[in-house]
């Protein structure tokens, strides 16, 4: 089972919306997360080490997670989706750049 971990600022659109579209894929757990402190669900080092697959989305995501959680990250797959925070929960727009960017790292 791959364990994909999605992170955005805030865990209220992007990420969450990612963590419901990819959570019945075959062979695949999710989880969402967010970088800011008062994000819905703060990222935490348990989380990290859960993922097999972190998927971030925006560069400056990836930033944060390697100053605060660099050891938590050793040995971690993490990808940058490049979606800006533009887009509501479930936005088919969004859905459809979700799917772009992701079904790729993800079993067939």
């Amino acid at each position: 089972m791959l364990k994909v971990l999605f992170i955005c600022s805030q865990n209220r659109l992007r990420s969450p919306t990612a963590e419901q579209r990819f959570d019945d894929w075959p062979g695949v757990e999710t989880a969402s997360a967010g970088t800011d402190r008062e994000a819905d669900v703060p990222v935490s080092p348990e989380l990290l080490h859960w993922a097999d697959l972190i998927c971030v989305m925006e560069p400056a995501h990836r930033k944060k997670l390697s100053s605060r959680f660099r050891s938590a990250l050793a040995n971690k797959h993490v990808v940058c989706l490049h979606i800006p925070d533009e887009y509501e929960y479930m936005d088919p727009e969004l859905i459809k750049l979700l799917e772009e960017s992701v079904i790729r790292y993800l079993p067939a």
